[in-house]
């Protein structure tokens, strides 16, 4: 029987049997049909992100974090770089220029652009002469133009009083008030001075001095005291204490005050903002104030700098060329890193689409199911990549922007600069969000292209398969470690190319990532030695390697970034701190009477030791040729003066007069090495003037220098040599002119190898009382139980003062760091990127894992067992996540450092080049490894993965289906 159709079944669809149907027909467009997939595609993956909400958030948390980490530093690192109208207000206010005496006296100079090098334009007669001449001052008004108007800005030091004692600080003299000095300082409270008795203080000096607005202070030796009527700040020193007076109001009675008393101190010359008569100060007015001696720093020229071939002062032979790349070091590293951030993106949204594809499973299966193809999959997982990809690089970006101002204040404080403002460039955050977006696309490929190829039913079941493990991902991954590597290295060593270095660390950094799945199943060895749940939980992560290796890649990602920055910042700082001349041992306090010869020095450190922690107190002499007693305050007839005497044999050829002649830069470079031109160049304490001490064995002690031959010989009344180039035969030659004649000493020595903080020797009294010379008292040492606090610095200062005599107290406090705004920028951003993507990487993984969870609840694991487990899980990701990026991040720092080593060595090869024979030095750039981080985050982000994962397992998991397990 045929079947017949239903009467009331309607006509046909058009094209129902394939035959054109009339006006019904529709023509197929090429591309429309795959345009329309697209369409779709991007709607179920809009309509998926938004029903799985708590997967949703973690993928875009994955992407988000190291967006919010670039586009902030981006910010900071832009908000922090001043124009140079900015730089040039933050010095001259809103004056044409700045106008100060070159030093040179009156004859012509030739100066730089930026007003900060001058030399005379012929060869200075006290230099022909032989002879060292003051010069004589010179008036900067000279180089105003007729008709301007000036200010003048004078600046020196000096000792306040303050509630604890005396502070040393820098005092100007600049009518603040006056409109030609607006956007030199930032008045933050009250107003400026405006009559002779008032002052206006930095933030910075009111702190350390425990002063405020509408205390009085008053200046050593002065009787006059004056009201704090504002409070302000210095938009570059944040943390500079300085006192601003009324022009004539400090400086002038406080200099009489201190010369009446016997110090010797002189008046300092003012420099004058001056606005002139055509708003502008041109290259050439600067010129020709050049003529009278006097160096100009012009807005004008600043903003628009003359050719260099109108510069004279490039070609002029005393003219010694200096380096213009002092930044660029801080914006390397910037690049650098900020390019393997990106990177980063990638590495850690790869595991957020494939935890998102798997956790989609059955709706891709339904898709399969319904008549799509491989394609249609595709499209899918890719079109959850570019939904979520854009809302967390639009999220991220705009997040950053608004961490960086909430950070504002702390940058600054941290860098110690004001921004010049918030900025933004739209095309720099709009690249970010950008690329994040291609990155998260680029990051889904291989999750969907693996969805692609699951079958069905495996997806329907949620079925995972044991995929195959294939040999050619760990060869090729350890293939582009290597060749990654050789590029860094051969960026940094021989092409001094900032590209090669990013592009051959992000090679290398792919390269651990493609060996991640091989590195888990090493880890995974040491299972062994450890207990029942640390154990399961290592085998769980390495059978189930596809949910383990992007997590512990996207930790590694996160990990190298910041070791990468740590590591640079660490190194720079070393370097820093190695140029920085220690005089003492940490906490030693020193008083030296250098115009007294000792007179009143032992009252003098009774008194001063009722203000210190005092450990162990050592007074210190000098030698004298006989009883007279002479020193820098008293060198009338009869009184001598001693040197040390170098060996013609231990002398360096390149200090030799002509060496710059007679060696090639090439023999130059070698007496780097020589142990004749090493020099220390550290001051010794006590005073710059005298490195040789005399004493016993508790100098050494208060040095720190622990060394027995040395007190034997000083206890046995000899003299003990520090500096090898000074050995003549086993005796120290000095030689002492008096009265026009000279006469020769020499010193029976023992040669000690020990850090002595300048001190040449240290000789006994005894050795100096067998030569036939005399010890003269020229100060006291104190050794310290703790650090003095700033309180008992400034009282200590204070009763120093008191006694009537010009003596000096000081301090060895170390070095106080403070590193650049880029460096500060990225290590906090690389902080928290850090730990954002740990946690995040880590909570992925958990919630792939939550099928072990459901089925260890089924069989009735208690939530300890669970929460234990799944804490170690998380943990063990984190850990070899650290790992290996500390192995990752390395690379490019030392690459960097590597840059920066080549640029001093050019530094030091054009100075050779010019005739500096004697500045042959050896290039000092370290590479440090802060193994203090590296520590931390070894323990810290595991441990914090751990405990995170713990906390955010439930207690009662649902038993899911069957299917869903």
């Amino acid at each position: 029987m045929t079947a017949q159709a239903h009467p009331s079944a309607g006509p046909s669809r058009p094209g129902q049997d394939g035959a054109p149907q009339g006006a019904g027909e529709t023509r197929r467009v090429p591309g429309a049909g795959r345009l329309h997939s697209w369409r779709v595609a991007v709607r179920i993956a809009r309509r998926d992100a938004w029903r799985a909400k708590g997967r949703s958030l973690m993928v875009l948390a994955m992407i988000a974090v190291p967006v919010i980490g670039v586009s902030a530093a981006d910010v900071t690192i832009r908000s922090s770089q001043l124009t140079p109208a900015q730089t040039i207000t933050r010095d001259i206010g809103a004056a044409d220029a700045r106008l100060e005496d070159a030093g040179h006296g009156p004859q012509a100079i030739l100066q730089s652009p930026d007003g900060t090098t001058s030399v005379t334009a012929k060869q200075p007669e006290m230099y022909e002469s032989g002879g060292v001449v003051t010069p004589a001052a010179v008036d900067p008004r000279a180089g105003a133009p007729e008709g301007s108007r000036s200010i003048s800005d004078t600046t020196t030091l000096a000792d306040i009083t303050t509630k604890a004692g005396l502070l040393g600080t820098e005092v100007r003299e600049l009518d603040a008030a006056d409109p030609i000095a607006a956007g030199i300082m930032d008045l933050t409270g009250g107003r400026f001075p405006s009559a002779p008795t008032e002052v206006a203080a930095t933030n910075a000096f009111l702190e350390h001095s425990g002063l405020h607005v509408g205390s009085r202070l008053k200046g050593y030796s002065l009787d006059r005291a004056y009201r704090i009527v504002g409070s302000y700040d210095l938009p570059s020193k944040l943390d500079f204490d300085q006192l601003d007076f009324r022009p004539g109001a400090f400086i002038h009675p406080y200099v009489a005050a201190r010369r009446a008393a016997g110090a010797d101190v002189t008046d300092p010359e003012p420099s004058y903002l001056v606005k002139s008569p055509g708003g502008s100060f041109t290259w050439g007015m600067v010129q020709k104030a050049n003529k009278h001696g006097v160096r100009v720093h012009a807005r004008q020229v600043m903003l628009h700098p003359p050719a260099a071939s109108e510069v004279a002062l490039y070609t002029s032979p005393n003219y010694y060329g200096s380096s213009q790349s002092d930044n660029r070091a801080g914006v390397t590293a910037g690049a650098t890193i900020a390019g393997l951030a990106l990177l980063e993106i990638c590495l850690l949204a790869g595991p957020a689409f494939a935890v998102g594809a798997r956790r989609s499973r059955r709706q891709l299966g339904l898709v399969g199911a319904n008549g799509g193809d491989r394609r249609h999959i595709r499209a899918t997982v890719l079109s959850g990549g570019l939904v979520l990809g854009a809302v967390a690089a639009v999220t991220g970006t705009a997040i950053g922007v608004v961490l960086t101002l909430l950070l504002r204040t702390t940058l600054e404080e941290l860098t110690g600069s004001r921004f010049g403002g918030i900025t933004l460039r739209p095309a720099e955050l709009s690249g970010i969000a950008v690329i994040a977006v291609v990155t998260g696309l680029l990051a889904a490929i291989v999750p969907a292209v693996t969805a692609s190829r699951q079958s069905v039913l495996s997806s329907l079941t949620g079925r995972r398969g044991t995929p195959r493990s294939r040999h050619v991902l760990p060869v090729a991954g350890l293939a582009a470690v290597g060749l990654g590597a050789v590029i860094a290295v051969y960026g940094s060593v021989r092409s001094d190319s900032t590209v090669l270095v990013a592009g051959g660390s992000g090679l290398a950094e792919l390269g651990l990532v493609a060996l991640t799945p091989a590195l888990v199943g090493v880890f995974g060895r040491i299972g062994r030695i450890l207990p029942l749940t640390p154990r399961l939980a290592l085998r769980d992560a390495v059978r189930n390697r596809g949910r383990t290796a992007p997590a512990v890649a996207a930790v590694l990602a996160a990990v190298a970034g910041t070791v990468a920055v740590a590591t640079y910042s660490a190194s720079q700082h070393q370097q820093d701190q190695n140029s920085y001349s220690v005089r003492a041992p940490l906490g030693v306090v020193w008083i030296n009477l250098p115009s007294r010869a000792g007179q009143g020095l032992e009252a003098l450190s009774k008194r001063a030791a009722g203000h210190l922690p005092v450990a162990k107190q050592v007074d210190v002499f000098r030698l004298s040729y006989d009883k007279k007693v002479c020193d820098q305050g008293n060198m009338g007839p009869g009184c001598a003066t001693f040197t040390a005497v170098l060996p013609k044999a231990n002398a360096c050829p390149a200090d030799a007069e002509g060496a710059a002649v007679r060696f090639t830069p090439a023999q130059l470079r070698e007496f780097a090495d020589d142990w004749r031109c090493r020099e220390d160049g550290t001051l010794p304490v006590i005073t710059a003037e005298e490195d040789i001490l005399v004493g016993g064995p508790e100098i050494l002690q208060a040095l720190g220098i622990h060394d027995r031959t040395a007190d034997k010989t000083l206890t046995d009344g000899g003299t003990v040599l520090f500096n090898r180039a000074y050995d003549d035969h086993g005796t120290l030659g000095l030689q002492f002119t008096r009265d026009g004649r000279t006469i020769d000493k020499k010193l029976p020595v023992r040669l000690v190898s020990a850090r002595s903080y300048g001190a040449r020797a240290v000789v006994s009294k005894r050795a100096a009382a067998s030569a036939g010379l005399k010890s003269v008292p020229i100060g006291t040492l104190f050794t310290t139980t703790r650090m003095p606090s700033a309180a008992e610095e400034q009282a200590l200062k204070q009763d120093v003062a008191k006694q009537g005599v010009i003596a000096e107290a000081n301090m060895e406090r170390g070095y106080n760091s403070r590193n650049s705004a880029i460096l500060a920028a990225l290590m906090v951003f690389a902080g928290l990127i850090t730990i954002g993507a740990a946690g995040v990487a880590t909570g992925l993984a958990q919630a792939d894992a939550e099928s072990d969870l459901r089925t260890l609840a089924a069989v009735g694991a208690p939530t300890r067992i669970r929460r234990t487990l799944s804490g170690l899980q998380c943990g063990l990701i984190a850990a070899m996540g650290v790992v290996l990026g500390i192995a990752a991040g390395i690379l490019p720092a030392v690459a960097l450092r590597r840059i920066d080593r080549q640029q001093a060595e050019a530094q030091a090869q054009q100075a050779l080049s010019q005739g500096h024979g004697g500045s042959v030095t050896h290039v000092d750039v370290p590479v440090a490894v802060p193994w203090q981080t590296l520590g931390l985050l070894l323990i810290l982000v595991p441990l914090g993965a751990t405990l995170l994962a713990a906390l955010v397992t439930r207690s009662n998991s649902p038993i899911g289906r069957r299917a869903q397990a």
